[in-house]
């Protein structure tokens, strides 16, 4: 029987115990959670990482990475290791005895240890000891009877029988574990898990009995004072005084007999083996990437009516005796976490799938396509010129080039390259100077006519501005005009490892822009990321001189120190 204020106090005990949980994962929620642990844009762990992919596992990563199949391989996890404590009591014809009203704290505490490991998002195995620890003390009288007929060996005839038991047992279970909210759609981490279980095992379990008195003789069960309720309260008093220094009878030994169970005699004790069903829930809550705290309940069915060694034969067969453990315990994963991400029922599934939507690196998506009605290569928002002619050459912004900056584009303009002393010109571009022979563009300007420049940085940047890339667009032009010439291009390095290697990104941006995106072939620039005065921020540009020579790409000084955004 089960007594049911100690139910309302457990359950009250356990609500306070969840203060602090909520506290803590209310905290968790606006610290740890937000992103300190996380390796990629909230992810417990990087899909596209296969160090976490074991080697059984690898070709369906592979499959994956190389978009021959549509799903990631299941990622290595951790092991869990649990130990716990709580109240273990039965539920039988005994009403149990809690710690707060024991003769020992200890006496209705029990205690457990398990490993669990994920068989993936939902399911995971758990094996589980417990070590089972309970005691009862029935102040109700009961005929022999009633109190089961093993009871009729340790009174007298006729006498009056209060049931009384102290239960040890040992309890091992391999079980099927079930969570329910890892897999979320609107969130990614998880804080709390709540989970199910049942399982099978077996039960080691020992029942001994306070019957003789302290100087060896019988309790004389007759001469309690008893009322309408039984046991009068001064005599509950001598009763529980009695049993404290009780002689206890091994109730195994004599009564395991036809019951369906194993009896092992170990040491001075006679224990009862059998099969054992176990089934429960509870919940867990994450302390930090590896503890974790649970508050759980697991009840424990063998069949037997026996266990509080009270059998009654007037009892049906349904009135069995179960066993309750209600505990709160910690949970420490185990592994490599370079090699292993957190148990899969802490891992969202979604997660991988949500942020590839909103920032693909691994889907496959379509190039864009803008539209350019003038085919200058140039898309039409960004296009200040819509109307150019074909075959007509134009700048970054979409407008026919104008080398020598007169106001007359390339291609109208009859003196191509008109030194700025000789502007303004007229409609053909020609200036105010004598035109010499060949101007018109038969003959190739000299070198000198590539004017020098300075590309200017913001502070510790090596990014191309827009001003700086129209700058280049326009020294493009002078380079194709002259395409018998080369440019050097100098940075200006300080004393520093840092503002060498800044120098040299600088440098390199601005012949990789020449090269990608003005086709201009990289052998016609001369690299010096030193050399320059001036302004430490800018990259001078001129052209080389008659027969000067030099390395159109240099290997960076200090490469742990680029920054090229």
């Amino acid at each position: 029987m089960v007594n049911k204020k100690y139910i309302l106090l457990a359950g009250l005990c356990s609500a306070m115990a969840l203060q602090p949980a909520f506290a803590q994962e209310t905290q968790q929620s606006s610290t740890s959670w937000g992103g300190r642990d996380m390796t990629y844009r909230g992810q417990v762990y990087d899909v596209l990482d296969t160090a976490y992919v074991p080697k059984s596992r690898m070709e369906q990563q592979r499959q994956y990475l190389n978009y021959q199949y549509g799903f990631p391989a299941k990622p290595r996890n951790m092991w869990e290791v649990g130990v716990s404590a709580g109240f273990q009591n039965l539920f039988s014809d005994v009403t149990d005895k809690m710690p707060w009203g024991a003769s020992t704290p200890f006496n209705a505490i029990g205690f457990g240890a398990s490993i669990r490991k994920a068989f993936g998002y939902t399911f995971s195995g758990r094996l589980q000891y417990n070590f089972q620890n309970a005691q009862g003390i029935d102040y109700r009288s009961r005929d022999g009877v009633q109190a089961g007929p093993a009871w009729n060996a340790y009174n007298g005839a006729g006498e009056l029988v209060y049931n009384n038991y102290k239960y040890r047992g040992h309890e091992l279970t391999l079980q099927l574990v079930a969570n329910t909210n890892n897999i979320r759609f609107h969130k990614a981490k998880n804080a709390f898990s709540f989970y199910g279980f049942v399982g099978a095992g077996a039960l080691l379990w020992n029942t001994q009995v306070g019957t003789m008195q302290a100087n060896n003789t019988k309790f004389n069960f007759n001469s309690w004072a008893v009322d309408a309720d039984g046991l009068t309260k001064d005599a509950q008093k001598d009763y529980k005084k009695a049993l404290k220094d009780a002689v206890y009878v091994d109730y195994n030994r004599s009564n395991l007999t036809n019951k369906g169970v194993a009896k092992l005699d170990i040491g001075d004790k006679t224990w009862g083996l059998v099969p054992a069903l176990v089934g429960g829930a509870g919940i867990q809550f994450k302390l930090g990437e590896r503890v974790s705290l649970q508050f759980e309940d697991k009840i424990t069915w063998t069949g037997l009516d026996h266990l509080d060694a009270t059998e009654s034969a007037v009892m049906t067969n349904n009135d069995k005796d179960i066993i309750n453990y209600a505990s709160v315990g910690l949970g420490f994963n185990l592994g490599n976490k370079k090699r292993n991400v957190q148990p899969l029922w802490w891992v969202n599934p979604m997660d991988h799938i949500y942020n590839e939507i909103a920032a693909p690196r691994h889907m496959m998506l379509p190039d864009p396509v803008l539209a350019d009605d003038d085919k200058d290569g140039v898309a039409n928002q960004f296009d200040k010129c819509p109307d150019t002619q074909a075959g007509v050459k134009v700048d970054a912004t979409g407008c026919p080039l104008d080398t020598d900056g007169d106001g007359v584009p390339d291609y109208l303009d009859k003196e191509l390259i008109t030194p700025t002393y000789c502007q303004p010109v007229d409609a053909d571009g020609v200036g105010k100077c004598p035109c010499p022979d060949g101007c018109g563009g038969d003959k190739v300007a000299a070198c000198g006519n590539i004017g020098a420049g300075a590309i200017s940085f913001t502070n510790n940047s090596a990014r191309l501005a827009p001003a700086a890339q129209s700058q280049l667009a326009n020294l493009a032009a002078q380079m194709n005009a002259n395409p018998g010439c080369k440019v050097v291009v100098m940075g200006n390095a300080g004393s520093s490892k840092v503002q060498q290697q800044r120098a040299w990104d600088r440098v390199n941006n601005v012949i990789e822009y020449m090269t990608e995106t003005q086709s201009i072939s990289r052998d016609r620039f001369i690299f010096q990321y030193s050399g320059a005065t001036g302004d430490v921020n800018s990259v001078m540009y001129r052209s080389a001189n008659e027969g000067e020579e030099g390395p159109s790409s240099v290997a960076p000084p200090h490469p742990h120190l680029g920054n090229t955004k």
